[in-house]
């Protein structure tokens, strides 16, 4: 439907307190076209849409979170050996159980070797103990002595556990919201007038691609994070999800739509606790990582940050 709004009416709401100031999207640098002959008002016109979110689809929902990892994995690049490639191998055999520091299946040797044998590495039986080392991708069996039981890797963290630890490292934030018109600065928006939103000094730690590395448990993983979309709560029971950060808002733009990131709404924010619309920016991370000859996607949703939003509603007349 194509609707006119009077200028008078804004102007008395703006006396009433309603409105704070018309210099954001709405009715910026406005230069009257069309006058109503009996008041002398001057109209303009908004196409009211029947969907009021304008964000762009952000397409499809990006990669799917995948899986644990095993705790357990082969790799001979110490050895250099790179056949077989680093993976995952079971954490425990009839050779023992699996020692990622070790790239071995442990198992305790009974009976302990008599003293003064090479493999007490000058130790005296009862320091510490002398265990089987086998790699099954070698075929290499070898005595070690360690003061303590080798440790169990099939009881360590997983690779995605130790990706949670680089994740911690990134200190990963909700986004700094900018929104046109921001109620903070005094400044109203009109029902039907474009908003914008966007993430404000996008950081790496807001908005991303950030990497980070972390071990433990004989595991070193490096993950890399990166914000996929951000999903607006506008408060008016609609959302709107963007696949960008957004594009700020400049004087210039006027009343245009911001190309990427938008909303108009369809009612005023008048019966709202303070007269505005809160709004709420949820960001949706991905995060993919890489070690013990493994990969894996954790996805992160829950950093959430929010504003306020005032809107007010110019009086419509109908033709």
């Amino acid at each position: 439907m194509r609707r006119f709004l009077t200028l008078g009416v804004a102007v008395a709401a703006l006396a009433s307190g309603l409105l704070g100031v018309a210099s954001s999207p709405a009715f910026a640098d406005t230069v009257c076209g069309q006058t109503d002959p009996a008041t002398g008002e001057c109209l303009i016109w908004v196409e009211i849409p029947g969907n009021p979110g304008d964000p762009g689809d952000p397409g499809d929902d990006g990669p799917k979170d995948a899986g644990s990892g095993a705790a357990c994995y082969w790799d001979g690049s110490a050895q250099g050996i790179s056949d077989p490639p680093p993976g995952p191998v079971p954490c425990s055999s009839e050779y023992g159980y699996w020692s990622n520091g070790y790239r071995c299946y442990i198992r305790l040797l009974v009976p302990q070797p008599p003293a003064g044998h090479p493999s007490w590495q000058s130790h005296e039986p009862g320091d510490g103990a002398v265990y089987h080392c086998y790699q099954p991708q070698t075929h290499l069996l070898i005595h070690i002595w360690s003061a303590d039981p080798p440790p169990n890797s099939g009881t360590g963290p997983t690779p995605r556990e130790v990706a949670q630890l680089a994740i911690d490292d990134m200190k990963l934030t909700a986004i700094n919201i900018g929104i046109a018109p921001k109620a903070e600065d005094g400044r109203v928006g009109l029902v039907g007038m474009p908003i914008w939103m966007w993430a404000a000094n996008p950081s790496e730690h807001t908005w991303g691609p950030i990497t980070a590395s972390a071990s433990a448990g004989g595991i070193t993983v490096t993950a890399r994070a990166w914000v996929h979309k951000i999903t607006w709560d506008m408060g008016d029971g609609t959302k709107v999800t963007c696949a960008s950060a957004g594009t700020p808002y400049k004087a210039a733009f006027c009343n245009k739509k911001s190309p990427d990131c938008g909303h108009l709404y369809t009612k005023s924010s008048s019966s709202k606790p303070g007269h505005k619309f809160t709004v709420t920016a949820t960001s949706d991370w991905v995060i993919e990582w890489e070690g013990a000859g493994q990969t894996g996607t954790i996805r992160l949703n829950g950093l959430v940050r929010e504003a306020q939003i005032a809107i007010g509603e110019a009086q419509v007349l109908v033709r």
